[in-house]
């Protein structure tokens, strides 16, 4: 039953919804809690409640949504889909949109990356990455490659092996008895530059601590991951791509197959369609998620080289990579993700959202050059600075605030970051800056 009242889906919810990444108390009926809104439906870059208001989705829905909510190019395909094939089993079966999604990603990659083996969301690719790449070592004859490295203030997700190349303690902490350490080495995030530092004396810095760990260790280490270009998680940390570089040679020197998280930063969102393509690399394993099916349905992939790929070609079943869940690589979320990539070529995404990047950074110049932030950066789709000075709850007063604005925005700690849709028009980008400024100046005001 359709129900009038918006207050009425926000009090159902809270009876029977259990929110991720959220403490219930603050959602909690009394005074000075954090908005619940029930969404009644989306229309391009905005959100709507059931009241009629509307929010601007400024981080596409937790950073999937690229060409708008209910895309009618979306909607049509997965329409189409629907009469045609809604499941099938990838073992022992196989079905059209899977494989054109596989032959189109490789061909991204110049078919270096030639093989994607299939799951459903971010931390779930994650971990087949990790699974994988030890497997091979141990196929190869390398058995002792057993341990993992990640960056100071990475994160890959939520399960029990992607928690354990985290290195955010507000994720990790509770559940250390559970995880396996791995090595963490220095981000090579820019704003760490000394006085008289650029953003790439920063990266051979933190490469060199890359290379001092696997001469050490080498012999040991299965893998390093790593976010390309901007750690989003640990509060949009954006380093220079000859960090990926000098990585990739030590990797090679030293026998370490090299892992790049491309869930969050992928499918255009750093200016490339791959963010390592800025640094003119090919990683061993490349994990796609939230944008590549355009926020649509839950879908990820691991890309791998081909002779990782043929470490589990074999006879004997022991050999073979014996993971799965019952949804790999579904007919509706592949197709979704090849409406995706059309949209890409069709409208020369990239390079329009090169004009609409830097639209919003001259809109943003109040707010980059404001006494209470500092670090203003952007790297292709992504904006982000630091508040200084802010409240303990900043992160909440924002988010509140943002609400009544009608946008929608959830800073990190005391960074505000926008990762909109690939969709705005002059009209929303100079709202959406305009707004920011007003929020920002009302918060450090309280």
């Amino acid at each position: 039953m359709e129900l009038d009242k918006q207050s009425s889906w926000v009090e159902r919810s809270l009876r029977s919804v259990w929110h991720p990444c959220t403490q219930m108390q603050h959602h909690a009926p009394h005074e000075n809690t954090v908005p619940l809104i029930a969404v009644s439906h989306g229309r391009g870059a905005w959100l709507y409640d059931h009241e009629g208001r509307r929010y601007l989705d400024a981080i596409s829905s937790w950073w999937v949504n690229l060409f708008g909510h209910a895309n009618p190019r979306i909607n049509a395909a997965l329409k189409d889909q629907l009469d045609r094939l809604e499941h099938a089993m990838l073992a022992g079966f196989t079905h059209e949109p899977v494989i054109q999604l596989s032959e189109q990603l490789s061909a991204l990659t110049d078919h270096v990356l030639g093989h994607s083996f299939y799951a459903s969301d971010g931390a779930s690719a994650v971990e087949i990455a990790l699974k994988m790449s030890f497997h091979a070592w141990r196929n190869g004859g390398q058995g002792e490659k057993q341990e993992f490295v990640c960056l100071k203030g990475s994160y890959h997700g939520e399960t029990i092996g992607a928690l354990a190349v985290t290195d955010v303690a507000l994720f990790k902490d509770a559940y250390g008895p559970l995880l396996r350490a791995a090595h963490v080495v220095a981000a090579p995030d820019a704003r760490n530059a000394a006085e008289g530092e650029t953003a790439a004396d920063v990266a051979r810095r933190a490469a060199l601590d890359v290379e001092r760990l696997f001469v050490e260790r080498g012999r040991h280490i299965a893998a390093i991951i790593i976010e390309p270009l901007v750690q989003c998680a640990t509060g949009m940390a954006m380093h220079d791509p000859l960090y990926l570089t000098l990585v990739r040679e030590l990797c090679d020197r030293h026998q370490v197959h090299m892992i790049l998280d491309e869930i969050a930063v992928g499918c255009g969102r750093t200016g490339t369609f791959f963010a390592c393509e800025q640094a003119a690399i090919w990683p061993d394993f490349l994990c796609l998620s939230k944008g590549i099916s355009g926020g649509y349905l839950p879908l990820s992939l691991v890309m791998t080289r081909e002779d990782i790929y043929q470490a589990f070609y074999s006879t004997d079943v022991r050999r073979g990579f014996l993971h799965s869940h019952s949804y790999t690589g579904n007919p509706l979320a592949c197709r979704a993700a090849l409406a995706t990539l059309e949209i890409f070529r069709e409208d020369d995404v990239l390079a329009t959202n090169r004009v609409r990047a830097q639209r919003l950074t001259d809109a943003l110049a109040p707010l980059a050059q404001h006494e209470r932030t500092r670090h203003f950066r952007n790297r292709g789709m992504i904006w982000a600075f630091d508040a200084v000075d802010a409240a303990p709850d900043f992160s909440r007063q924002f988010f509140s605030a943002a609400v009544e604005r009608e946008l929608l925005m959830r800073p990190i700690g005391t960074t505000v970051y926008m990762m909109p849709p690939y969709i705005l028009d002059d009209e929303e980008i100079d709202g959406l800056a305009a707004r920011t400024l007003a929020v920002f100046e009302q918060v450090m005001a309280a």
